[in-house]
C-alpha cells in the first residue's frame, strides 16, 4: 500500500512538472502604445535570452500620451487580453502612460495566474545620484499628471529636498513612430525642451516613456554629457525575470532559443521598416485585430 501511494504521489508530481514546464514555456506578452516599448524589449531580450516573447504595438490609436485616463486604461485592457487570448502566461506592460493608469486594474482582473509587470519612471535613482538637487522627468502628460509619478516624487524627492522639474512636447513620439527619432526636427525640438533643463541645473534625465530611449543618440550630440540619462528598462526586464523566468516554478532551465513574433493594430508594412531600423535587424510583422469582444482567432500573419 505504500509503495502504491508513493507512486501515485511520484506520478502527480510528474504531472505537475509537466504542466509547469509547458506553462513556462509559453511566450511573455510585450505590449506598447508604438514602437517604444521595442527599447524594453531589447532589455528582455538580453536579461532573458532563451524566451519567446510576443510584442503587440497598438498603432492603430498611438500616440497614447493625451488622451483621456479612461481611453488610455480602456485600449491598454484590450490589448493585454490580446495577449492573454494568444497564450502569454504574463504581460509586461512597455509604456509610461499605460502603466500609470492601468497597472491597478489590470492587476485586479487577472490576478495572480496572469502576471503583469509595469513601468515606473527612473526617478528614485535620479533623486540618489543628482548632485545639484535637480532633476527632470521627460515624459507625456499623461505619466505627468499621474499618481505613480507623483507618489514616487513625495517619496524619494520631497524628502531628500531634490527638485523635479516635468517636462514634455507632442511631436516627439510621431517622430519616433516615422523613423524620425534623429532628425533635424527631433534635434530642433529637444533643444526647445532641454535647454531650459539643462540652464535650470538639472543633471539627472529621466526618459519617462517608453519611446525615449531611441532619443539618446540626438540627446548626447546635442546637450553631450550634461545630464545623466535614466530609464526605466533594465529594472523592469529584471523584475520580469524574477517574476516569470522558469526558475520561479522551481523547474530548472528550459532550454530554448528565444525569439520574438511582432504585431501591430495598424499598418503592418508601414510599420515593419521602422522596427527593423530600431531594432537593427528584418523583422516580420503581423496584423493584430484588437477589441471586445475579444477572440483567439483575431491573429494574423
Amino acid at each position: 500500500m505504500a509503495t502504491a501511494q508513493r507512486g501515485i504521489a511520484q506520478r502527480g508530481t510528474a504531472q505537475r512538472g509537466t504542466a509547469q514546464q509547458k506553462d513556462v514555456q509559453r511566450p511573455i506578452g510585450v505590449f506598447d502604445s508604438g514602437m517604444g516599448g521595442l527599447s524594453v524589449l531589447r532589455e528582455l531580450r538580453r536579461e532573458l535570452p532563451g524566451e519567446t516573447f510576443i510584442y503587440l504595438a497598438d498603432t492603430a490609436h498611438v500616440p497614447y500620451g493625451e488622451r483621456r485616463d479612461e481611453e488610455v486604461r480602456a485600449l491598454t485592457a484590450n490589448a493585454v487580453d490580446w495577449l492573454h487570448w494568444s497564450g502569454c502566461r504574463g504581460a509586461v506592460i512597455a509604456c509610461n502612460t499605460a502603466s500609470a493608469f492601468s497597472l491597478d486594474f489590470l492587476r485586479q482582473r487577472y490576478g495572480q495566474g496572469f502576471p503583469i509587470i509595469g513601468l515606473v519612471p527612473a526617478l528614485k535613482p535620479a533623486v540618489a545620484a543628482t548632485r545639484t538637487g535637480v532633476v527632470a522627468v521627460f515624459a507625456t502628460p499623461v505619466t505627468l499628471r499621474g499618481a505613480l509619478l507623483e507618489r514616487v516624487i513625495q517619496e524619494f524627492a520631497v524628502p531628500a529636498g531634490v527638485t523635479v522639474l516635468k517636462v514634455f512636447h507632442p511631436e516627439l513620439v510621431p517622430l519616433i513612430e516615422a523613423g524620425d527619432a534623429d532628425s533635424p526636427r527631433s534635434r530642433a525640438l529637444l533643444r526647445e525642451v532641454l535647454g531650459p533643463v539643462a540652464q535650470a541645473g538639472a543633471d539627472q534625465l529621466v526618459l519617462g516613456c517608453t519611446h525615449y530611449p531611441f532619443l539618446v543618440s540626438a540627446i548626447r550630440a546635442e546637450f553631450g554629457d550634461t545630464f545623466a540619462l535614466l530609464d526605466s528598462g533594465a529594472a523592469v526586464a529584471r523584475r520580469t525575470h524574477q517574476m516569470l523566468a522558469p526558475a520561479v516554478l522551481m523547474i530548472g532551465p528550459v532550454s530554448g532559443s528565444g525569439g520574438v513574433s511582432y504585431f501591430v493594430t495598424g499598418d503592418p508594412v508601414r510599420a515593419a521598416p521602422v522596427m527593423a531600423a530600431l531594432l537593427g535587424e528584418v523583422v516580420e510583422v503581423g496584423q493584430a485585430t484588437v477589441q471586445t469582444p475579444l477572440r483567439p482567432a483575431q491573429v494574423t500573419r
